[in-house]
């Protein structure tokens, strides 16, 4: 398997597999199966809310590449008479610098550096984009999901019950049949906003904000992922966050850094420490939680088996996506095909070679011939 493995390295440089998962399952008896919200989807891989998920045509990219699922960029949420409450998010900013940040520990990793925000045009835009999404989800090919910021209230405000009221039915109904998918996003620029000076106000917003988005769904009912944001506190008040989330479907943990110096949101190696670091201590503190998707700093196979092991079903990437060309091996090919390859068949960094790496020794037993990601999470904890 060793053997193949470096040969298919090698030889999907041009081009991966037409359907890589079930190419993997048949070669090395790996199952990739994994969770994003709910829905089972082949392989873990998917891509987080951002500017690369604005267009339709970026979602009909990441279908043809191969790409498990993708959050849609981030809509701000607005009222009946288009007031938006959060509508500082509403920056636009297109441009956006790729570089190298080392960390802490000297590691040296990547980061992604840009102004903007969240969706800048009309949420009727954004609706249409939607509907585009829900399409390709019920097409069965990616699973699309929609993002928004609602409004966040201080200690002694109430919630704006028109805003979550106006939004969600709108996007209910553009979805269509059946439950809204929905990630709601708490930004990294949240967390360098003042707003979140407060601990309590922010253990209330993640408390209460799933029920707000529950009652103004409508009777086909949302599913519901919190993202959260690395709060300007330390690991203890992070695990608080994942405990004060658990009314939440899903968990995607945990969004970018904040850098007050800079005043800029940033990844690379200090963001996946910390991220692994707080996950392995909600682990040994045995808290219950809802399913959990892994972000931040995911540049290797190696990494999603991290992420795995502290119970991600899946996983989100963004910055992997938009290195420089020279960075990928792969010689053709989109950035997130580039990207897949890398992630899958590197043969000392990727996902098979780490699935296989832990069969070798016996922390990942085979069922039914078949080594498969959503067992790792029942590894005992690294």
């Amino acid at each position: 398997m060793r053997a193949r493995l470096e040969r298919d390295f090698e030889r999907f440089k041009r081009e991966l597999p037409g359907d890589f998962p079930h190419y993997i399952r048949s070669a090395y008896r790996i199952d990739l199966t994994a969770r994003y919200l709910g829905y089972t989807i082949p392989h873990p891989i998917g891509k987080a809310s951002g500017q690369l998920s604005l267009s339709v045509e970026q979602l009909d990219t990441d279908r043809a590449a191969g790409l498990a699922f993708v959050v849609l960029k981030t809509a701000i949420a607005e009222d009946a008479e288009g007031s938006r409450s959060m509508g500082a998010w509403a920056v636009h900013e297109t441009r956006m610098k790729v570089e190298r940040r080392s960390s802490a520990s000297g590691d040296e990793g990547w980061t992604v550096t840009w102004k903007g925000r969240g969706w800048d045009r009309s949420l009727d835009e954004y609706l249409a984009l939607v509907r585009a999404a829900a399409d390709l989800t019920r097409s069965g090919e990616i699973v699309a999901v929609p993002s928004v910021k609602y409004h966040l209230p201080r200690l002694d405000q109430e919630f704006r019950e028109t805003e979550y009221r106006y939004t969600t039915e709108r996007l209910a109904s553009a979805w269509g049949t059946g439950f809204l998918p929905l990630e709601k996003d708490f930004s990294p620029t949240l967390a360098g906003n003042e707003l979140a000076d407060e601990r309590e106000q922010v253990l209330r917003w993640l408390r209460e904000v799933p029920g707000r988005i529950r009652s103004a769904a409508g009777p086909g009912g949302v599913r519901l992922a919190l993202k959260l944001m690395n709060a300007r506190f330390d690991d203890a008040f992070q695990v608080r966050m994942v405990e004060a989330a658990g009314s939440a479907d899903a968990l995607v943990v945990f969004n970018r850094m904040w850098d007050p110096e800079l005043t800029v949101a940033f990844g690379g190696f200090d963001l996946s420490d910390r991220n692994l670091r707080v996950l392995r201590a909600v682990r040994e503190q045995h808290l219950a939680t809802p399913p959990l998707s892994g972000t931040g700093n995911v540049c290797s196979g190696r990494l999603i088996l991290d992420y795995a092991r502290l119970g991600c079903e899946s996983v989100q990437l963004h910055t992997f996506f938009q290195l420089p060309l020279s960075e990928y091996p792969a010689s053709e090919g989109s950035r997130p095909q580039r990207a897949l390859h890398t992630l899958l068949f590197h043969p000392e960094h990727g996902l098979i070679a780490g699935m296989l790496d832990l069969e070798s020794a016996g922390l990942l037993p085979r069922q039914d011939g078949e080594l498969r990601f959503l067992q790792i999470g029942k590894i005992e904890c690294p």
